[in-house]
């Protein structure tokens, strides 16, 4: 499956951003997701993953409660809701898929986007 990421920009601290992530082929559905960024001389971290059924979510502690994953399946779209922005929310924002239940391990995930930068100022 191929994804492209979109929708990232520059927002002063406090305002929204809504990323989404298009992939092709037939099989979407069957794949679990993945958000994870990248800030700059920092490594890959995981930020939110959706199960392949859409059922179930997880998030990392330090978005939980302002950022907000979710899937449309009959359009092939991963969607990030981000909300409440900081600072520290600046990286490369990728999205991933994976066969299979969902994982904060950015190693269990086959197929990645070319990323999407997300830059907050204060």
């Amino acid at each position: 499956v191929q994804l492209q990421a979109s929708g990232g920009g520059l927002v002063q601290a406090g305002e929204s951003l809504r990323l989404s992530c298009a992939a092709s082929g037939r099989t979407f559905g069957r794949f679990s997701l993945g958000w994870f960024r990248q800030a700059p001389g920092k490594e890959r971290e995981f930020v939110a993953s959706i199960l392949w059924s859409g059922s179930s979510t997880l998030h990392a502690d330090s978005v939980k409660g302002r950022f907000a994953i979710s899937r449309d399946n009959a359009k092939n779209t991963l969607y990030l809701q981000m909300n409440s922005l900081r600072p520290e929310d600046t990286a490369i924002y990728y999205c991933a898929s994976r066969v299979g239940t969902y994982s904060r391990d950015v190693k269990a995930y086959n197929y990645w986007g070319q990323g999407t930068l997300v830059t907050v100022s204060s």
